[in-house]
């Protein structure tokens, strides 16, 4: 009888003791946030923690999960991703991150009442819905054929040539004058 009691407390324990906690869809309390100087260290699910980035901490939300925590006094919304746990404070539902709570306007106030929703769908602002088609390049080489010359490089070889049929002007212009004004 008493082995039964054990085996049946046993498996009680590790049905309950294993259960999924399940967050609420809707959830009402506290909120606070990281102070700045929380930038850089790392968070439960291993990123490291921006003061910038909308991210915050929930006890039982997993990771990833986006969550639009609402404040009812100025009715201010923000987006936010689960990236830790906490807060293990009693009374507080959620630690935001300094840039959500600064978009919340709960900076000057420290802790302020907030509502929290899940969003099952979260739809992405100025993302591209439709399939973008690439054309098709041709790319293929001109098999010996003379290579188009840069009109630069016309350019200089011309004033080159220029300049050297000046200066060959000159010289015989300077041996004409030298052998009597004859020219060969």
């Amino acid at each position: 009888m008493i082995v039964i009691q054990k085996i049946a407390l046993i498996a009680s324990l590790l049905t309950l003791g294993f259960t999924p906690l399940h967050a609420q869809s809707v959830q009402r309390g506290k909120a606070t946030f990281y102070s700045k100087k929380a930038t850089g260290t790392r968070t439960a699910n291993g990123e490291r923690l921006h003061h910038d980035s909308l991210t915050c901490a929930h006890r039982t939300y997993p990771f990833g999960t986006m969550l639009r925590v609402y404040n009812p006094v100025n009715g201010k919304s923000v987006i936010v991703r689960v990236t830790d746990r906490g807060p293990f404070i009693r009374g507080r539902i959620i630690d935001l991150s300094w840039r959500a709570a600064k978009e919340l306007d709960i900076i000057s106030a420290g802790v302020a009442m907030v509502i929290v929703h899940k969003l099952d769908t979260f739809i992405v602002p100025f993302q591209a819905t439709d399939k973008i088609e690439m054309p098709e390049l041709e790319l293929e080489t001109n098999e010996g054929a003379p290579a188009l010359v840069p009109f630069w490089k016309e350019m200089k070889e011309a004033q080159m040539k220029a300049q050297r049929a000046a200066e060959n002007t000159k010289k015989r212009k300077t041996n004409a004058s030298a052998s009597g004004g004859k020219t060969p």
